[in-house]
């Protein structure tokens, strides 16, 4: 051996068994008992997100994955247990955050 080490982290996935946003947090409770909490804001479309918006969601990909419809957000139990934010740039969320001003002055109008 050359006194180099070498680890490797198997992350073993659990499906997704229920859902909480609050106006602070995203908690996701997973079948084998954990539960993953992060901050809302590692999510910016879902912080932008009206309660209603925040609770219309669907389990999906096997209960691997969560995906919200109306802004168009999904988030994976892999990135949710290995501590991933958003990936999304900065020019993608504002052109979403225009396209959603627009959506919503229409809606009013």
């Amino acid at each position: 051996m050359n006194g180099m080490h070498s680890a490797a982290v198997t992350l073993t996935l659990t499906r997704v068994v229920s859902v909480m946003v609050t106006e602070n947090s995203l908690s996701v409770d997973l079948e084998d008992g954990r539960t993953i909490s992060v901050p809302i804001g590692w999510h910016p479309r879902l912080a932008q997100g009206t309660p209603a918006e925040r609770a219309n969601l669907q389990i999906n990909g096997a209960g691997y994955g969560i995906h919200w419809p109306d802004p168009d957000e999904d988030i994976g139990v892999e990135g949710l247990l290995l501590g991933k934010k958003s990936a999304e740039n900065a020019a993608s969320f504002e052109r979403w955050l225009q396209q959603r001003k627009q959506r919503q002055q229409q809606a009013t109008a």
